[in-house]
């Protein structure tokens, strides 16, 4: 963590004359602090500390420049990033506040969120995936370590006989068939979830969270977006109905059918966020929201994914 005092003196130098303020953060990451900084010349400006590599925030900004100069609906970066103390980076965008978020979780939300995913795709597919490193966890099957998880000191070390058995059985089946694709890497919002979006009546406003862009096969990223698109403030695994209405109105938005082995695929990635929810859940004994989901859908969901 930076100290207020540091954050500002950055802000200063930066942007400018003005004031700061912290502010509690409704989306954009748990691991970030946020400031709301009220330039003199530049206006109101969201500020973002966080625990991330240079490089990695570099290419998510850049990304979500050019998202912004397209239209989409997201704060439009004001700095490059820059380093804030030992393992800290910091950049500012414009403040986009407001808009709702939606919390009823149902199939005609999933055609509002999969085309949303699908116009984002449209203006990110030329771009490159290189800078962007490995996913965050909740993305990161078969990390290179070789283990069924991907690093994390704190889940690491604690009693791992907590996660049921039948979890980590599902998370090999689906990092295994992960694994056998050579699908080509495209970039992707990678935390898809409602508490990230905001939306004004049907319209929608913000989409919040570019840290957790991703470079990974585009049916992974559609796929783990339908299992996780009706997450608000409590993870949890989409019913499989709406998973698969998602899915279709991707392909329907994007004017492309998936291939089989791209419908395997985003089925095996669309228990991926919950498996990494379910395993939280287990080591911090919390309630089991997204476990009960994914022990109920799992069979199905490897069935779909060509896993018997």
């Amino acid at each position: 963590m930076v100290t207020a005092v540091q954050v500002e003196a950055w802000c200063l130098r930066a942007l400018g004359s003005g004031t700061l303020a912290e502010v509690d953060s409704e989306a954009g990451g748990q691991m970030s602090q946020l400031f709301r900084f009220d330039s003199d010349e530049r206006g109101p400006c969201a500020v973002k500390v966080r625990p991330e590599g240079w490089e990695r925030v570099s290419r998510c900004l850049q990304l979500q420049a050019i998202a912004a100069d397209a239209g989409f609906p997201c704060a439009r970066p004001m700095t490059d990033a820059a380093r804030l103390g030992p393992g800290m980076v910091v950049s500012a965008e414009s403040w986009r506040s407001g808009g709702e978020m939606h919390v009823d979780g149902d199939v005609r939300f999933a055609d509002r969120s999969a085309s949303l995913l699908a116009d984002l795709a449209a203006i990110l597919e030329v771009e490159s995936p290189r800078g962007l490193g490995a996913p965050p966890p909740w993305m990161y099957w078969n990390p290179p370590t070789r283990s069924l998880w991907p690093p994390n000191p704190i889940a690491d070390a604690m009693d791992q006989d907590r996660v049921p058995a039948h979890v980590n059985a599902i998370a090999r089946a689906a990092s295994k068939r992960l694994a056998a694709t050579s699908l080509p890497l495209v970039v992707g919002h990678g935390d898809w979830e409602s508490q990230n979006l905001r939306w004004k009546d049907a319209s929608p406003w913000a989409v919040h969270d570019w840290d957790s862009l991703v470079a990974l096969p585009a049916a992974a990223i559609v796929g783990a977006a339908s299992g996780a698109f009706t997450s608000t403030a409590v993870p949890t695994l989409a019913s499989l109905e709406a998973s698969e209405e998602f899915i279709d109105c991707y392909e329907r938005t994007r004017g492309k059918v998936f291939t089989s082995e791209e419908r395997e695929i985003a089925w095996a990635a669309s228990l991926w966020p919950a498996l990494h929810n379910a395993r939280g859940e287990s080591l911090f004994q919390s309630p089991p929201t997204a476990l009960q989901a994914l022990t109920s859908q799992a069979p199905e969901r490897l069935r779909r994914a060509g896993i018997r």
